[in-house]
């Protein structure tokens, strides 16, 4: 099946199509554009793969195959278990997908808890991943860090505490979701998320079972009964340095997680690393400044790095 990008705001003839791959012990749905090596392109919250649209036909014109995703529990499909549902998990599906689809490294791109989750896999496999490309979410240690020392972005992440309670589910579905409206709009102040996205977004989440699954993975941050014990060994190694060639990108206006939350981070990285603030950008700066942020990308994977 294939998906017109229009729909979602993109020029006419860029196609889009839909993906269902069996990956470890669960059904992936997500979409897929172009031919050539592979970029796997992971969404966070409260998110769908859409919101790398700007970024399919860029990597397809230039010779990349771009799979991106549902995180495990986002689609409709594989939510009625409950759980797991954190990081770790995150982190073995996506090694799982990699080698379900390539047998040559590959590139990935994190937006947000997919951020996190392809530092995780750079490091647990980073013969499997040739490079990274993380925005939005520093470093596990720097965002830990504003988090005691940091105010402002103590304030900025106050919902991060207030899904932690049994009513977090029916005040983000109230209203129809306003909710998530209303993160997106501080997050990214003044950008608006075009509608088809935002109902498409919306329809995912009516799913009791999506939301259950999105507001487990910041369950889990804080309650170590949540997480399984036969992933240890993944969450021992998610503050070791990453040992492949890396971009962050950050909005320098980013309402969730503030860009000075980045600085120092050069620090946690082995090889190759590069930090880029973007200009009138907020969270979602890949879908606010698509034509910087592609450029970016592009000039990043282009680059001969060792």
């Amino acid at each position: 099946m294939t998906t017109k990008g229009t729909q979602w705001g993109m020029k006419q003839g860029d196609t889009i199509r839909s993906f269902t791959v069996q990956s470890n012990g669960r059904m992936v749905h997500g979409l897929d554009a172009g031919e050539g090596p592979l970029v796997i392109a992971l969404h966070g919250f409260p998110d769908q793969p859409i919101s790398f649209r700007h970024q399919f036909p860029l990597l397809a014109e230039n010779g990349y195959r771009v799979v991106a995703p549902c995180l495990r529990g986002y689609s409709e499909s594989d939510t009625p278990s409950d759980g797991p549902f954190e990081v770790a998990i995150l982190i073995q599906d996506l090694l799982a997908l990699i080698c379900q689809l390539s047998d040559q490294p590959v590139t990935l791109l994190g937006h947000d808890w997919g951020a996190a989750v392809v530092r995780g896999a750079a490091i647990m496999a980073p013969d499997k991943v040739a490079k990274i490309v993380c925005m939005s979410v520093p470093t596990a240690a720097n965002f830990g860090r504003a988090l005691l020392t940091n105010p402002t972005q103590r304030r900025r992440s106050w919902y991060m505490y207030f899904f932690q309670l049994p009513l977090a589910e029916m005040a983000v579905a109230h209203n129809d979701f306003e909710f998530i409206e209303q993160l997106w709009q501080e997050w990214s102040p003044g950008w608006h998320c075009p509608q088809a996205v935002m109902a498409e977004i919306k329809e995912a989440f009516r799913n009791p079972s999506v939301l259950r699954a999105a507001l487990g993975y910041y369950r889990s941050q804080f309650n170590p009964a949540l997480q399984q014990p036969d992933l240890a060994d993944i969450r021992k190694c998610l503050s070791d340095p990453i040992p492949v060639p890396a971009m962050h990108l950050h909005g320098a206006d980013d309402g969730c997680i503030g860009a000075e939350t980045t600085a120092g981070m050069e620090s946690a990285f082995l090889k190759h690393f590069e930090n880029h603030i973007i200009p009138s950008a907020g969270h979602f700066l890949h879908q606010e400044q698509p034509d910087i942020v592609n450029r970016l990308i592009i000039g990043f994977l282009n680059k001969q790095l060792s």
